[in-house]
């Protein structure tokens, strides 16, 4: 297993992303790099109160533990009081327009180490997308790509990573989906670390052009207070979903992760309210009848 070739591209492709969003928003990036005390650390780049995105983070992280918190050792009991690493590259950008989408990419590796004993690894990652308005072009647009970035390493693996994200990213308190899904993979180590890491830089590679698109086709139509609330109103099943669900949330806060970055991919402003039901027949409740719901949008076309 090559780390430093792993660290050498998620440092690049961190640095290709925020170029990229740079230029979209017209506005720069902070960048605050740290260390963690228990060894590791990172470089944090994020935007807040920008033109497009209201808030945006793109995080990479390299850290170091003598034993793995809770939430690891529960996933995988068997690697209990072993040396570890992670590094990865995370980013949620919450956009500014009601009309256009959340998204959150991941691609990650893991490492266990044991004195005389080889070590345990795998990749993980995908990418998924939150709209407050549902566009089937966007839709389909984004499934697509991350189709195509997956297909050359075999087509089992996008409907396979396709249903791992609907199972991952639903809120079981709710019984709902967080957006209409993408792809997510985890302990992925087959059929071997050559393979593993170039599938693994493909969806990586592919979010750019998965995502920008839909970003600049919807960064400029017209709202009103009312799309604004309905954005507020379900950037609150985001903020439930990170807080109780998420494994890399609870990951990066056990393992004495940096709070502050852990938490940049929370939304700038949210809200609850009670036992509130959209409209029978708006654009609102379209959005739980037509998109919030398990579908094979390639076959839409």
């Amino acid at each position: 297993m090559d780390l430093p070739a792993i660290k050498h591209y998620l440092q690049d492709l961190q640095q290709r992303i925020v170029t990229a969003l740079e230029q979209v928003d017209g506005h720069s990036f902070q960048r605050d790099s740290w260390i963690r005390p228990q060894g590791g650390g990172g470089l944090s780049c994020l935007t807040e109160d920008s033109t497009v995105l209201e808030r945006g983070g793109v995080l990479f992280s390299h850290v170091l533990g003598e034993q793995l918190p809770p939430s690891a050792s529960a996933h995988r009991p068997e690697l209990a009081g072993r040396r570890w690493e992670a590094m990865g590259v995370s980013l949620v950008l919450h956009p500014r327009n009601p009309y256009a989408p959340t998204v959150h990419l991941n691609v990650r590796c893991f490492c266990a180490l044991a004195e005389g004993q080889e070590p345990v690894w795998w990749f993980g990652g995908g990418m998924d997308l939150t709209p407050y308005y549902g566009f089937e072009a966007d839709v389909i647009h984004f499934h697509q790509t991350c189709h195509d970035a997956l297909a050359p390493f075999g087509e089992q693996y996008y409907p396979q990573m396709k249903a791992a994200c609907d199972r991952y990213f639903h809120l079981k308190h709710r019984q709902e989906p967080r957006g209409i899904g993408g792809i997510f993979f985890d302990d992925f180590n087959q059929p071997g670390f050559e393979q593993s890491f170039s599938l693994t830089r493909a969806v990586g590679d592919a979010f750019l052009t998965a995502y920008l698109p839909i970003l600049q086709q919807r960064r400029d139509t017209p709202y009103g207070e009312r799309e604004r609330d309905f954005q507020l109103y379900r950037r609150g099943r985001y903020v439930e979903f990170n807080l109780v669900w998420d494994r890399g949330t609870l990951f990066g806060l056990q393992s004495g992760g940096r709070t502050e970055s852990i938490l940049l991919s929370m939304p700038p402003h949210a809200s609850w309210r009670y036992d509130w039901q959209p409209e029978p027949g708006s654009p609102e409740a379209r959005l739980y009848s037509d998109f919030l719901t398990e579908r094979d949008w390639l076959k839409q076309q």
